[in-house]
């Protein structure tokens, strides 16, 4: 048992040298960020931007290997599918996927429940909901 636990905080010392890079602010052109109403806006910032920006705060627990990991994946694949920081430089097509997907996204997993678990305020109540599904269906309309 004495070995086993020596070889497993040796491990886990190991694996804190292995880093998976993903800055947590990129340099994006501020009139690069999306526009809309103040109401949308502290949603998103509340409940998207960690994930789905290019300025976020690293929280302790990402500091910390195996959970940095997990936790820079999910920002790097975050901001693949859409980055609100740059959402000006999106052609029409992109926008228009993203503000379709986003309602039933905001329904089923976004925020995820593993982001929750430390960052309740991020949950989306039925209203904040109903609010981005609203905006993301006029603003869909318009730019159509």
């Amino acid at each position: 048992m004495k070995k086993f636990l020596i070889g497993t905080a040796i491990l886990f010392i190991a694996i804190q040298f292995i880093d998976f890079d993903v800055p947590a602010n990129l340099h994006t052109d501020a009139n690069q960020e999306i526009k809309a109403p103040k109401e949308v806006m502290d949603i998103l910032q509340r409940s998207c931007y960690d994930c789905h920006s290019s300025s976020m705060h690293y929280p302790w627990y990402s500091k910390v290997a195996p959970v940095s990991w997990f936790t820079k994946s999910h920002i790097q694949k975050g901001r693949t599918v859409v980055n609100f920081s740059i959402w000006e430089s999106y052609d029409d097509e992109k926008k228009i996927k993203v503000l379709d997907h986003l309602p039933k996204a905001i329904k089923i997993r976004m925020p995820l429940n593993s982001y929750l678990w430390l960052h309740e305020e991020a949950k989306l109540s039925d209203q904040d909901r109903k609010m981005l599904s609203k905006w993301a269906d006029e603003l869909k309309f318009e730019l159509e």
